[in-house]
């Protein structure tokens, strides 16, 4: 897999803030009529219901609200990826183990992998330093690179998860044998509100950007079209920056 690699530029700071305030203004704009309209679909498709089995009317009637319903679901879904990425916020990083993180999120989506043919082969090495991160934020990370490649391998393949360290980092390989990307893809992969698929949301991998960059660490990417993607995280050992740290304090 080496047609083409990709390390995550940041955007600019105008535009990121531009772009965050649109989506936190869109957000606030369309959440509470999107919620009435949830619930009165919910009425509506109560009422005709009881009247399904004698009048066909009524059955297209609960079929078209249903449909209608499932759009509006996708809207909400849309909306939290905007107020997830709109909020930002700070990190809470403390020392935890990075390898035990990611067997605890594999373990979580066994079940989804085994309902489409994916076949897991994980490397995470053992004795591991702990790396310094916030283990609930991670976890939306991970999940969120998992289903992508999930995603990817629309009709089953192998992923490939790794851990490692590499010098005063711990690294992080997620592998698909997937559909893989082309360059342009690649490179617009990480943009804001950037997407390939017909219901995404292009904040996914800007969010995974982000909290990464909130770790100190990197993000890079490679991909071959119709071969499958890579992605690659680093972050900072706990000793290591323990260390850096008392380096500079050491006084003269």
């Amino acid at each position: 897999m080496s047609d083409s690699t990709f390390d995550a530029p940041r955007p600019t700071a105008d535009r990121e803030e531009l772009l965050t305030r649109l989506a936190r203004g869109l957000a606030h704009e369309i959440k509470n009529p999107l919620s009435t309209m949830a619930i009165n679909l919910t009425l509506l498709e109560e009422e005709f219901a009881k009247a399904a089995d004698q009048d066909p009317r009524a059955r297209r009637v609960t079929r078209r609200v249903q449909t209608l319903q499932r759009e509006v679901s996708r809207l909400e879904g849309i909306l939290e990826d905007f107020l997830r990425y709109a909020r930002g916020g700070v990190v809470n990083r403390q020392p935890g183990d990075l390898g035990d993180l990611v067997r605890e999120v594999l373990d979580f989506m066994e079940p989804e992998h085994l309902a489409h043919e994916i076949r897991v082969l994980t490397d995470i090495e053992g004795g591991l330093p702990l790396v310094l991160m916030d283990g609930g934020v991670l976890r939306q990370v991970l999940i969120n690179l998992l289903v992508n490649a999930r995603q990817a391998m629309p009709g089953g393949g192998e992923l490939i998860v790794q851990v490692r360290r590499t010098g005063p980092r711990a690294e992080l390989q997620i592998t698909d044998t997937g559909i893989g990307m082309d360059p342009e893809e690649l490179e617009r992969c990480f943009d804001l509100y950037w997407s390939t698929k017909r219901e995404g949301t292009g904040l996914g991998l800007s969010t995974v950007r982000r909290i990464v960059e909130q770790h100190e660490g990197t993000i890079g990417v490679v991909s071959e079209k119709g071969r499958g993607t890579s992605f690659t995280i680093t972050l900072p050992l706990v000793q290591e920056v323990t260390g850096a740290r008392s380096a500079v304090e050491e006084p003269a």
